[in-house]
């Protein structure tokens, strides 16, 4: 199980005028997710979304607060903890000048994958995302989607017990999308955790077993979709959400 408990993350900007003021991206986020669960990040961009699962992920360090995966921590445990974790981030550069399989290979290198199962490993990837035409092409020459699902391919490869997704479906089209999101029910199904944030609100509705909205760094509402619809006495997430901040006005 992942626990996150009162997470902060405090950053400082400068204003106009060179003076300096102190933000929190993140304040006082706390929440559990269970095996084979979907745990929804919701919410828009500048939410605090990207900062929270950079934190989970062993990317930023908190300012205050605690992650534990299975009773294990950073602080303790770092090497450990992010073998069993897959971080996808909508922005994660991939090299352009090698084939998927190549990608592929290298990374389960550096997961010490054992080289007996690299290709089989390597097989199923291609087959559960679809890439088996394009799996030897220069990744340079592919689309998005197909380059999205190759970033995808290199968090499975050695297997993970958590993933944690930021923006996975984020400018893709219908097909790439589809198939990511089939990809993460297919994860769910074998038990695994998985974080999925997103500001595509129909697709949390459509996967997600439990969403957390975020706004401006701190948590808005959380519940499953029908708690929240029920909650906010509407029909669907996105009029939910815009219920909960009293409308696109005090956003400005």
């Amino acid at each position: 199980m992942l626990k996150v408990k009162d997470l902060k993350k405090k950053f400082i900007k400068y204003e106009k005028n060179k003076q300096k003021s102190e933000f929190y991206a993140d304040n006082g986020i706390s929440f559990e997710a269970d095996k084979g669960k979907i745990i929804g990040i919701l919410g828009p961009n500048g939410a605090g979304k990207t900062t929270l699962l950079r934190m989970i992920a062993g990317i930023l360090e908190p300012t205050s607060g605690t992650i534990e995966y299975d009773n294990l921590t950073f602080e303790k445990n770092e090497i450990e903890i992010k073998k069993m974790i897959a971080y996808l981030s909508g922005n994660t550069k991939i090299y352009n000048s090698i084939s998927p399989y190549e990608l592929l290979n290298m990374c389960a290198e550096l997961y010490d994958v054992p080289k007996s199962k690299r290709e089989t490993r390597i097989k199923e990837i291609s087959e559960i995302l679809n890439m088996k035409d394009f799996l030897y092409n220069k990744i340079e020459n592919l689309s998005t989607g197909q380059t999205q699902r190759v970033n995808i391919a290199r968090c499975l490869i050695h297997d993970p017990k958590y993933y944690i997704l930021d923006e996975a479906t984020s400018g893709l089209d219908i097909l790439s999308s589809q198939i990511i999101l089939d990809f993460i029910k297919t994860e769910k199904g074998k038990g695994k955790t998985i974080l999925y944030s997103t500001h595509y609100m129909e697709e949390a509705e459509n996967i997600c077993d439990y969403c957390i909205m975020i706004n401006k760094g701190v948590i808005i509402e959380e519940g499953t979709p029908e708690k929240i619809r029920k909650n906010t006495k509407t029909t669907n997430l996105r009029d939910a959400f815009f219920s909960l901040i009293g409308g696109t006005k005090n956003e400005e």
